[in-house]
């Protein structure tokens, strides 16, 4: 129950994060520790303690043993290259919106005019 906690703590860090900030990049990592503490807590979802892989041949270990089951973790795989596309998309509008207008504050930015 603790580990559950702390990943609630984890994605309440991060959302201060997303809500406080005015720089992009300090949004974009705050987005990143959101994104990692739901990532970990499919993973705990999913996991059991001493299961075994899923991928056994033999049927008399599947009897005695409890399996994990394999799709948290095909999907925390899936959202990790979807928020490493998100991620890298992000950071490519921040750096061009530094180049054209100087600064990261988005306050800053939505002041400025063309």
């Amino acid at each position: 129950m603790t580990l559950y906690i702390l990943c609630f703590i984890l994605f309440l860090v991060g959302l201060y994060g997303l809500l406080i900030s005015r720089n992009i990049i300090k949004i974009v990592i705050s987005l990143t520790i959101v994104e990692i503490s739901i990532f970990l807590l499919l993973i705990m979802v999913g996991y059991i303690s001493d299961g075994i892989a899923p991928v056994v041949f033999d049927a008399q270990i599947l009897e005695n043993q409890a399996v994990v089951d394999p799709l948290p973790q095909t999907m925390v795989l899936t959202a990790i290259v979807i928020a490493l596309a998100t991620n890298s998309m992000i950071l490519t509008m921040a750096i061009r919106l530094y180049k054209k207008y100087g600064t990261f504050d988005v306050h800053e930015i939505s002041k400025l005019k063309g």
